[in-house]
């Protein structure tokens, strides 16, 4: 992923910083609880599209 995207890019619903997980590849709003995925080097951030994450998982 690359560094200057993750600079400008936030949470789609509260334009929150996202936290990158490299080993799920996944981009993580804490506080929407929402885990965006990255298809083919490209974050797909569409509400529609993410994981809701578990109350039980660790952000």
């Amino acid at each position: 992923m690359d560094a200057k995207l993750l600079d400008i890019l936030v949470c789609p619903l509260c334009k929150g910083p996202l936290l990158y997980k490299k080993t799920e590849n996944e981009l993580i709003c804490k506080a929407d609880r929402l885990a965006f995925l990255i298809k083919d080097g490209i974050p797909v951030m569409l509400e529609d599209e993410a994981r809701k994450l578990p109350a039980d998982e660790e952000v």
